[in-house]
This record gives C-alpha cells, sequence and structure tokens, in this order.
C-alpha cells in the first residue's frame, strides 16, 4: 500500500512538471488506463481529477474513461466511479469461455466476465470492452459466440485484438517448448475478417483498424490519437505527443518516483522532423475509416506516395476516392506493411 501510495504522489507532481507540455491546449479527454486503476480508492481518482483540472483547462464535456478488470466491478465501486466523474468504462473481457480466460492466464471467469459487464451496464450508457482472436484454440464457432454476446448486451464499443506473442512471455516460452499450439496468421486473418462481417451487420461501424461503435459511440479518447492530436501521458511507461515532440517516461516504477521526488522528468524526448510528421500522420490516418486526405500532404511527398500506393490500388487493397486513401476490407489485414510502405 505504501508504494501505491508513492506512485500516486508522484502522479499528482508529474501532472505539475508536465503542465506546459500540451501548450494550453483544452483538454477533451481523461484516461486511467495501464496496469489497474480500478484498484484506486474513490478519493484517489478523485484527487488525480482535480490535479488535472487545477492545471489544465479541461472541457466540460469531456470523456472520461477508466480501465477496469471484470474482478475489481462491484456495486459499491461502480457507485464510486460514477460520483467522482467517470463516464466511461473499458472492461477487459478478453472473451466468455472459461478455457480461453484460463489459458490467456486471466484473473476473472466467465461467469464474471458476463455478470459484471451487466452489472456495470447498470450504471454507464458508455461501455467498452475487448475481445481477443486468433488464439490456438478459439475456433470460428466460439468467437462468433463471443461477438454475439457482446452484442446482445447491447454493448455500444468493442475493441477486438489478434492474439501477438511478444517474444520471452511465458506464452512463448510454452510454444518454443511445443507445450502450446503457435498462433496460426490464416486462422486471423479469417477470424478478422468475419468480425468485420458480423459487426457490420449489426450495425456498428468499423473506424479504425481495432475499434468498431454504435453510431454516436466512438471513443474520442483513441480517436484523438488516431486523429494526430496532442496528449499528454503520465506516469511510468507513458507516452506523450504534441505534434512537434514525442517524450516517453521511464518504465521502472522505483527510478520514476525518485526522478520526480527529484523535480527531474522522468521521461526521454524525441524532435519531429517534418518527415517523421508526415510518416506519423501516414500511419495514423490510414487506420481510420476516413482515410488518408491527400490535400495535407505537399509536393514531391504526394507524388511519391501516389506512386507507392498505386499497386495496392491495382490490387484492391487501397481505395482512391474524393482525394482520399483509405484501407479495403482486405486492406485492412495488412495496414500496417502498407502505411510502411507509402512512407516518405
Amino acid at each position: 500500500m505504501r508504494y501505491k501510495n508513492d506512485l500516486i504522489a508522484a502522479l499528482l507532481k508529474e501532472i505539475v512538471l508536465q503542465k506546459d507540455y500540451l501548450e494550453e491546449e483544452i483538454i477533451e479527454t481523461i484516461y486511467f488506463g495501464g496496469g489497474t486503476p480500478s484498484l484506486c480508492s474513490k478519493e484517489e481518482i478523485q484527487n488525480i481529477i482535480t490535479r488535472i483540472t487545477g492545471f489544465f483547462t479541461v472541457s466540460p464535456g469531456a470523456e472520461i474513461t477508466l480501465e477496469a478488470n471484470p474482478d475489481d466491478i462491484t456495486d459499491e465501486k461502480l457507485a464510486d466511479w460514477k460520483q467522482v466523474g467517470i463516464t466511461r468504462l473499458s472492461i477487459g473481457i478478453q472473451s466468455f469461455f472459461e478455457d480461453d480466460l484460463r489459458w490467456m492466464n486471466r484473473a476473472h471467469n466467465a461467469r464474471q466476465a458476463f455478470d459484471n459487464l451487466q452489472l456495470a451496464a447498470a450504471y454507464f450508457d458508455n461501455i467498452t470492452i475487448d475481445l481477443i482472436y486468433g488464439t490456438p484454440q478459439l475456433t470460428n464457432e466460439k468467437w462468433k459466440k463471443n461477438v454475439d454476446t457482446a452484442i446482445s448486451l447491447n454493448i455500444p464499443h468493442l475493441s477486438c485484438y489478434a492474439l501477438t506473442v511478444e517474444p520471452k512471455t511465458p506464452l512463448d516460452k510454452l510454444i518454443r517448448q511445443e507445450r502450446s499450439a503457435n498462433v496460426n496468421p490464416d486462422q486471423q486473418s479469417e477470424q478478422f475478417l468475419l468480425l468485420m462481417q458480423w459487426l457490420e451487420e449489426a450495425g456498428y461501424e468499423h473506424y479504425e483498424i481495432s475499434n468498431f461503435a454504435k453510431p454516436g459511440w466512438r471513443s474520442r479518447h483513441n480517436s484523438s490519437y488516431w486523429q494526430g492530436k496532442k496528449y499528454l501521458g503520465l506516469g511510468p511507461s507513458a507516452h506523450s505527443f504534441n505534434e512537434r515532440s514525442r517524450q516517453w517516461n521511464i518504465a521502472n516504477n522505483s527510478i520514476y518516483i525518485e526522478r520526480i521526488s527529484n523535480n527531474e522528468l522522468p521521461s526521454e524526448k524525441e524532435i519531429l522532423t517534418p518527415v517523421q510528421q508526415l510518416n506519423e500522420y501516414i500511419m495514423t490516418s490510414l487506420r481510420t475509416i476516413e482515410g488518408l486526405h491527400l490535400n495535407r500532404i505537399e509536393g514531391k511527398h504526394l507524388a511519391t506516395l501516389l506512386a507507392a500506393a498505386k499497386k495496392y490500388t491495382d490490387n484492391g487493397l487501397l481505395k482512391h476516392e474524393n482525394d482520399t486513401l483509405s484501407l479495403t476490407k482486405e486492406g485492412r489485414l495488412l495496414a500496417d506493411g502498407i502505411a510502411a510502405d507509402l512512407f516518405c
């Protein structure tokens, strides 16, 4: 508990140290994420919000999201979160199947995923959940059941991610020891295509590669990243961007706390060149339904980009319409690779 208190105290102090990074930008969204913010007390969350509003101009209708694990959700906590000003919940469901959750080493079980999601919906209209596809044991039938369950619960926003195996993780070790099946890229592609079909039929808008929303329920916070807006990340490992520079905080909690206590920013910074800023726009805009607006790209860079894009428009992975480049459904399977190929 003492360590948690030190971390929150450092976070409150970092808010003051970072007050000039966004250059008086009006704050439209606040996001409590990373780790387990749902374990914070009502008073701790309130103190953080109060400190932010004291040093930044926060829009009266700001979207304030809190990430929560299903096993952390209770009636009392939901009422507390509502009282302190949380307007949106992001709940890490991952799956509604017990064997999937055990395989992913999740703390909650399938019953908690279903019941506590229903409980949260009694307090909050604005809810997003995470679902994972492409795990070795996830059949297309089970994947459809997961998606259908979310639809039947009237969840307005879904973030769906293909399972990735990071090096040196327990899962990576199990796969290398042949104690677990490896992921199948073809299976992941098929389940992503099915996901797009099912959610389109259910009336969801596929507004970003991994994100689907009912009309009017897009994530304002995540949308700001893809629109290239400024943002400030606070706490260990947090990243920030103010159009001209990018910075990232040290990951180690102890060093983070020590640096803050010495009135030092615990971050490294990179000044972005004009070409880096352009490539940043290419990467983020292509992920969205609106696509890349060619009128934002000048001179020789435009000619280079159009030349690189031609093979993708020819093979049906990109659409070139109304001075905009956007990915087709098949192109979304290869979004990162296509964007990198268009970099100047």
